[in-house]
């Protein structure tokens, strides 16, 4: 595969979580068009509802979604075919989320069930060792149901340096922990956004001028933060995600690469909603039909987003306006069964 090829990894939910999937699939995509061409089951493993990749290494990993979580991860060959390296158990039920840290020597899990996170160091290769650490985070929220105990839905780590947040739709916080980079151990978790009762935080991002924006699972909103001088972040504003009637779960929110506009999808009304960010303020500009049912993850290729529609069955493509950054939808679905996660794959990207 030539280096100016882009392909696209897609995790799924597998019979274990009640998916129709297999495993990890392999997508073509075209970056002119935005095409998608299905190439077919790239990995056999039980729910890999979330994928990332090691910042330098051709290392791709997986979660295990199950009752006993585990990860997974695999060498990614030149023709991006998965060879497994390693499997190793999260200590937590139901992990959702996974990212490795700045540096690679560390890859860092969401354990949903029970409120968890975990650490595992990784070797020169990037294979994961025995876990160097699980922190169980505390709290709980008004929702008996969802909100009983903490639920850890997403792990960040900063770019630029050794904290971690980490989203709770359990608590209604975003905690920051600091990793020791030479032992892999988190130090005790703090409360850098307590989001108002009820939210459910489930994603973040961070935009290109230094505030986070917050979907919130529970109140199907967006709220967005900022550094106020002292170690939480303060509370700048808030905004529905739809304005469809019926109840709406937000769940992914990504940013364009100039920071003019935030994407989140709905799952409910099946929308993505753009939001124009000024810096101050995050302003509902349209909301566009997902093009399936149950809109889980999104992200952004060039020109083009792409959304998987988890319980359709598939993956829409669409092209995004530049100046409006309005997304209009293009060709037809591609189709994935239970599609959860969308990771671009481009060997290019590896940094040797």
């Amino acid at each position: 595969m030539g280096s100016s090829a882009e392909y696209v990894f897609v995790g799924c939910y597998t019979g274990e979580k009640g998916g129709e999937g297999d495993g990890i699939t392999l997508v073509r995509r075209d970056p002119a068009t935005g095409e998608l061409t299905r190439l077919g089951l790239a990995a056999r493993t039980p729910s890999p509802s979330f994928l990332a990749q090691h910042p330098t290494l051709p290392v791709l990993y997986a979660v295990n979604e199950l009752d006993e979580g585990t990860i997974t991860a695999f060498a990614v060959a030149p023709d991006c075919s998965l060879i497994p390296l390693a499997v190793q158990p999260t200590g937590g039920a139901d992990p959702c989320h996974l990212a490795v840290t700045a540096d690679g020597r560390h890859l860092v899990v969401a354990n949903y069930g029970g409120g968890s996170v975990t650490v595992f160091p990784l070797d020169a290769e990037g294979v994961p060792d025995t876990r160097s650490d699980l922190l169980t985070l505390a709290g709980s929220g008004p929702d008996a149901e969802r909100q009983s105990e903490p639920h850890a839905h997403q792990i960040v780590p900063d770019p630029n340096g050794a904290d971690v947040l980490i989203s709770d739709l359990g608590s209604d916080r975003v905690w920051r922990s600091r990793l020791d980079p030479v032992s892999g151990r988190l130090g005790p978790a703090e409360p850098a956004i307590e989001a108002k009762p009820g939210t459910g935080p489930r994603h973040l991002t961070r935009s290109t001028d230094g505030a986070v924006l917050l979907t919130g699972e529970l109140a199907a909103n967006l709220s967005w933060y900022r550094p106020a001088g002292g170690p939480q972040l303060e509370s700048r504003g808030e905004a529905r995600t739809s304005t469809l009637p019926g109840p709406t779960f937000p769940s992914e929110i990504t940013m364009g690469r100039d920071g003019r506009f935030a994407y989140v999808a709905n799952r409910g009304p099946d929308t993505v909603s753009v939001f124009e960010w000024d810096g101050e303020t995050a302003t509902l500009i349209a909301e566009v039909p997902s093009g399936g049912a149950w809109p889980r993850h999104i992200t952004l290729l060039g020109d083009h987003l792409y959304v998987a529609n988890e319980r359709s069955h598939n993956v829409t493509v669409f092209r995004v306006d530049p100046d409006t950054g309005i997304p209009g939808s293009q060709g037809e679905p591609t189709g994935e069964p239970s599609p959860t996660c969308l990771l671009r794959w481009s060997p290019s990207m590896i940094r040797p």
